[in-house]
């Protein structure tokens, strides 16, 4: 958890220092950027003219970034396994009656959630062929190992992803803050000023309002996305967990003798 919290923070913070050098860079060429009204619209244009709150939104979609490196890490690299091939090796040590065999190639994979699970229970079962336990009682100690190990560590493969879609929201409803603002502005300068000066306040102020709207749903779309990406990597992890431990088991409970 540490490990991943201070990854979090180091990321998060290189991104936050990128993005000030390409604001700093930004600023630098300002005389030769296209203005709001000249008709040209690019990304570094839209966020120049979209007033403090597009700091705001940029922050929040850099931190659901950090954290999607970090969910990443954990879903696509450390839990990268054949399922199929990894449980076939297990199957033939079990039936075979090599479980410390079996038990190593688990532990071989034990930073796998499926790796853990298996590990979990096939100690178990060596400490139950040790012991001289037979029939129900040996498949229920089995069993109850297996069942530990899901409880353990299961909910973390698809926990907290929740996240994603409360900064997506939180995007999402800063840039229409920034509309309001936006509107505000726009409605006082036609109630305080005249003249060019008041058309020149006004396309400004709807210029804010409509950019930060885009900016909020610029930055949700992404974050949505990744989300639903990794919740269906997570899902499929626990598919294949439940489908071959399951079968890991029935062959366990064969093994076992009356």
């Amino acid at each position: 958890m540490k490990v991943k919290n201070t990854l979090l923070v180091v990321i998060a913070l290189m991104l936050s220092v990128g993005f000030l050098f390409a604001q700093e860079a930004a600023e630098a060429t300002q005389t030769a950027a296209p203005s709001a009204g000249s008709g040209a619209l690019n990304p570094i244009t839209l966020f120049k003219n979209s007033g403090s709150m597009a700091y705001v939104i940029l922050f929040v979609v850099v931190i659901g970034l950090a954290y999607a490196v970090v969910r990443y890490i954990q879903l696509y690299v450390r839990e990268k396994i054949d399922p199929e091939t990894f449980f076939v090796k297990i199957k033939n040590y079990v039936k075979n009656g090599h479980i410390e065999d079996a038990t190593k190639v688990a532990n071989e994979f034990r930073g796998t959630t499926m790796g853990f699970i298996c590990w979990s229970g096939l100690k178990v079962l060596q400490d139950v062929v040790k012991s001289g336990k037979k029939g129900e009682e040996a498949r229920i100690s089995v069993q109850n190992a297996f069942d530990e190990a899901v409880l353990q560590t299961v909910h973390k493969l698809d926990g907290n992803l929740f996240w994603f879609d409360t900064l997506a929201q939180i995007s999402t409803y800063l840039g229409l803050l920034g509309t309001i603002f936006g509107l505000i502005q726009a409605f006082d300068s036609m109630a305080t000023l005249s003249g060019a000066e008041a058309n020149r306040a006004l396309t400004k102020g709807i210029y804010l309002a409509i950019g930060t709207t885009a900016l909020g749903l610029i930055g949700a779309i992404p974050l949505t996305l990744i989300k639903g990406a990794l919740f269906a990597r997570a899902q499929n992890i626990i598919s294949n967990i439940d489908e071959y431990s399951v079968k890991l088991v029935n062959h366990i409970n064969n093994y076992i003798k009356e």
